[in-house]
């Protein structure tokens, strides 16, 4: 196997240094006039016709202020326009907080996602940390609408989903927006200093070991409002991109950095309490690749498997992929153990002759077993987030710290 995909070795930093470079060149056209993000097709080129969702918006702001500290060209221009979207029309300027989207005739999405608005704090805090004009008004506000609506003290979780309005709000509860909360919290520890966000992130966290435990360490990802674990959501539509049925090994994979994160950020990481979180997150990762990793007839990770661990949807998400690159660095930073670092080079090794556009660039969003591109689930290439923490996560060695702090930190 060559040395490009072996951690720490200058021919992967190099791997990793050209291909942040070649994402963020193929992301570049995602402003819209009015700030907002369009969604990117295998080109690269918007779809005027489609939704600018918030969730784009912000990610992509988050990934173009990792670019400014990458010394991208036109990085801060990008974060700008972006911005601008959430300022305007993304924002509900009549209820609070930011639509899900902004359908092409203008009119907004209906509804208030807990997952959007988690990224709209990941983006303020990214901003601000790149100063930007505007970031931390925005990551203020954004703080004080999820205080409001989506965090509930008392359960140390998040609710998912309100009308529009915010006068009713959903029975369900998800993992999934509370995963992308933690992320948020964590980087709203980091930059504002408020340590009350990096204690929610521990509490979400202790609900989410706990519930794996119980489920032979995959998680639980539906629930009712009184959050009891529903298996059976979704059944019928396996292969949603928020909401699948069953398991989810990216999810797992997923936590299990966020978790190590968490423990080395708030314990430090030769406390025997965060070494027992550290196994926790050692725990969730080898499930998820027991269960997900080259289960069929092809490489890669399928999407979900159900609760014995029998694959349900075989198809390949870049972003499992991209989870697996930073967990396995993560992990192995923290442990030393050297069977994390054979797995980054195996999944390096993948990357490069399976998921890598070399032609039209980024990385393909959805794929069969066999490497066929689908766009069933994820047409086209939305955005770059996933992708480019890809490649600058690998090489945070404080692996307590988020993603653009920590880059902000070697400057």
């Amino acid at each position: 196997m060559s040395t490009k995909y072996t951690l720490d070795s200058e021919e992967n930093k190099v791997f990793l240094k050209e291909n942040a470079e070649a994402l963020l060149t193929f992301g570049k056209k995602f402003p819209s006039p009015q700030g907002s993000a369009w969604y990117l097709d295998e080109n690269g080129e918007p779809e005027k016709n489609w939704p600018r969702q918030t969730w784009i918006t912000c990610r992509m702001i988050h990934s173009y202020t990792l670019g400014a500290a990458l010394g991208y060209p036109g990085s801060e221009a990008l974060i700008d326009a972006g911005l601008k979207g959430l300022k305007d029309d993304l924002k509900d300027r009549e209820h609070g907080g930011w639509f899900t989207g902004i359908r092409a005739d203008g009119t907004p999405l209906p509804g208030k996602q807990c997952y959007s608005h988690a990224f709209v704090i990941l983006a303020g805090t990214s901003a601000y940390l790149a100063g930007r004009p505007g970031a931390e008004e925005l990551l203020t506000e954004a703080l004080e609408v999820y205080d409001k609506y989506f965090w509930d003290e008392e359960e140390g979780l998040a609710r998912d989903n309100w009308d529009t309005a915010f006068s009713a709000c959903s029975d369900y509860r998800g993992v999934n927006s509370n995963m992308h909360s933690t992320e948020a919290f964590l980087a709203a520890a980091d930059v504002l200093g408020d340590e009350k966000y990096r204690i929610r992130a521990g509490r979400i966290i202790a609900h989410v070991i706990a519930w794996a435990k119980e489920n032979d360490w995959r998680i639980p990802e539906h629930f009712s409002k009184d959050w009891q674990p529903d298996l059976q959501f979704n059944k019928e539509k396996p292969d949603d991109p928020f909401k699948p049925y069953g398991a989810t090994p990216g999810h797992g994979i997923e936590w299990a950095r966020l978790i190590t994160q968490w423990a080395v950020s708030s314990l430090g990481a030769e406390n025997p309490a965060a070494l027992l979180f550290i196994d926790a997150a050692e725990t969730l990762y080898e499930r998820a690749v027991k269960d997900g990793w080259t289960v069929d007839s092809g490489p890669g990770f399928c999407y979900t498997t159900d609760w014995e661990g029998k694959p349900i949807v075989h198809d390949r998400m870049h972003w499992t992929l991209a989870e697996a690159i930073n967990t396995s660095a993560v992990l192995y930073r923290v442990t030393g153990n050297s069977q994390y670092k054979a797995d980054y080079a195996l999944y390096m090794d993948y990357l490069d002759h399976w998921v890598l556009d070399h032609e039209k660039g980024s990385w393909f969003h959805q794929q069969d077993e066999r490497g066929k591109v689908l766009d069933t689930v994820w047409p086209g290439k939305p955005d770059i987030y996933h992708a480019l923490q890809a490649m600058v996560i690998p090489y945070n060695e404080k692996v307590g710290v988020s993603a653009a702090k920590a880059l902000r930190e070697k400057e």
